[in-house]
């Protein structure tokens, strides 16, 4: 499987303490880079979730956001401390005793801090719901690299295709080509009436062929083709040698348009480097 770097998921939890939003997007990058956007009460999660991150992926810019909404309405049940509310109403009697007007309100002494207290809320659960859902995340975040990596396969396949073509093209035409040059030469030469040794002629004629010869740099085209199939076939986090390959049939289509004689095999030494660049901007986005 061929993973691309650029994707994009999004999953929301509704629960009765609220809601978590988790988003993952990423681009390419050189190595594995990831950002975390936490709430403070879920900061303690972070390296549970680059470990997450770091088991699954090899390549790519990370930004993992969460957006955490408290259902405020969901109030934990209320707890009365009753020997310190005594106590403070004792207290208030005292005072009364020795002829000081207290006025106590009842809501005064609920309002004293320790005399009523609301149940705090499970934050290790809702963790755990959180984390739950980031797993499911995580889950769409790596079929979406992977859809787009089956994309990115067949743009690849098909610029291998037009490579072929290419190859093959010029390989049916060096023998025209070589005579034509061949013919062109003698014809100069018959036009300046210049007397030619036949065995003279032959040699410069060998010269050039192994000057203007491009046999090698197709057999080696043919052989990146191959190389490249058996990587996409391969899958993995492949980008940095599809990256390599690119240099390689770069190298190859300039020693190719370098020894062109003839238009045809200028035509597709350009058509090669169009196909190399279509190709390498697609591999900068695989893994």
């Amino acid at each position: 499987m061929i993973y691309s770097m650029t994707a994009f998921a999004r999953r929301e939890l509704k629960a009765d303490w609220g809601s978590a939003i988790w988003e993952v997007r990423s681009v390419n990058q050189r190595y594995l880079e990831t950002y975390f956007r936490l709430p403070e009460q879920f900061r303690s999660l972070e390296p549970m979730l680059r470990e997450r991150f770091r088991k699954q992926l090899q390549r790519g810019k990370v930004e993992c956001v969460l957006r955490f909404i408290p259902n405020e309405g969901a109030v934990g049940t209320l707890s009365l401390n009753e020997d310190l509310a005594k106590q403070l109403l004792h207290a208030a009697d005292w005072i009364q005793s020795h002829g000081q007007s207290t006025g106590v309100n009842p809501f005064d002494v609920l309002r004293w801090p320790g005399v009523i207290a609301a149940e705090e809320t499970d934050m290790d659960s809702i963790q755990a719901d959180v984390l739950s859902e980031f797993d499911l995340t995580l889950k769409d975040f790596i079929q979406g690299r992977a859809t787009e990596g089956d994309t990115l396969k067949s743009l690849i396949e098909q610029r291998l295709d037009g490579i072929e073509v290419e190859v093959a093209k010029v390989t049916t035409r060096m023998p025209e080509i070589l005579q034509w040059q061949r013919d062109k030469i003698l014809s100069r030469f018959e036009e300046a009436k210049i007397e030619l040794d036949e065995t003279r002629v032959e040699q410069e004629m060998i010269m050039l062929a192994q000057k203007i010869d491009v046999a090698e740099e197709l057999d080696r085209l043919t052989t990146h083709i191959g190389e490249t199939r058996n990587i996409l076939k391969k899958g993995g986090a492949v980008g940095r040698r599809l990256d390599f390959m690119m240099q390689e049939f770069n190298r190859e289509s300039n020693t190719l348009g370098s020894k062109a004689i003839h238009t045809d095999i200028t035509q597709s030494a350009v058509e090669l480097k169009v196909l190399i660049e279509q190709m390498r901007e697609q591999i900068q986005n695989i893994e």
